[in-house]
């Protein structure tokens, strides 16, 4: 993922390409943020005549009566978790996803290589509670629950910061195989890139913020 946003990591990870830029810019506009983020309604399979697939129908498969548990799938296709227990056992039908700690519990031993430390307090995010668990290859994976996401999408565009979003909830992840890996779920890559572009076959819709989208195509 190009930017999912966040510090840029001291240790790597092995996946594909380089560490994602989903820190702060996925945070401080560094050039490769791990992300936020496969994660959505032009330049898709409508254009291309094949029918453009979205919501339950898309390419991820999604039902939109699945699991009816955490991580519940709703009618537009974003999946729903409303707490951080619930955002975890999501991820980990993708991803791995251990050790979940509160961010302070996170923060406290590790150099601030997960996104959101100073977001997560800002009120201008509208972010209930951040959670940070580990991948396989031990990076970081910011789980924030986001009980109104078009104030956190006001944010994000302000920021520039992109990430990985459900109906209620967003992740950062860090490793690139932890963010192909949830290349394969319902969530979308948010990001306020105008030059983003998104090849045939892959969804591109408007956000719930002018100027964003949210594709299921993760950039490299």
């Amino acid at each position: 993922m190009t930017r999912l946003t966040g510090p840029t990591p001291t240790h790597t990870h092995p996946g594909v390409g380089s560490t994602v830029r989903m820190s702060r810019s996925l945070a401080t506009g560094a050039a490769a943020l791990t992300l936020l983020a496969a994660l959505s309604g032009c330049g898709s399979d409508s254009e291309s005549g094949s029918g453009s697939k979205t919501g339950a129908d898309s390419v991820f498969g999604s039902d939109a009566d699945s699991d009816g548990g955490s991580g519940q799938t709703t009618t537009d296709g974003l999946p729903q978790a409303s707490d951080t227990a619930s955002i975890a056992s999501y991820l980990n039908r993708y991803t791995s996803c251990q050790d979940v700690a509160t961010g302070d519990e996170y923060d406290g031993g590790n150099d601030g290589d997960a996104w959101g430390a100073d977001e997560s307090e800002d009120p201008a995010w509208g972010i209930e509670e951040r959670a940070v668990c580990t991948d396989d290859s031990g990076g970081p994976i910011a789980l924030l629950t986001v009980p109104d996401m078009k104030k956190f999408q006001t944010a994000a565009k302000a920021s520039g910061d992109e990430f990985l979003v459900g109906e209620d909830f967003a992740v950062v992840p860090v490793g690139d195989e932890a963010i192909r890996g949830l290349q394969q779920s319902e969530l979308r890559f948010l990001t306020c890139d105008a030059g983003l572009a998104v090849p045939s076959g892959f969804d591109k819709e408007p956000a719930l913020v002018d100027g964003c989208v949210m594709t299921n195509y993760v950039p490299e």
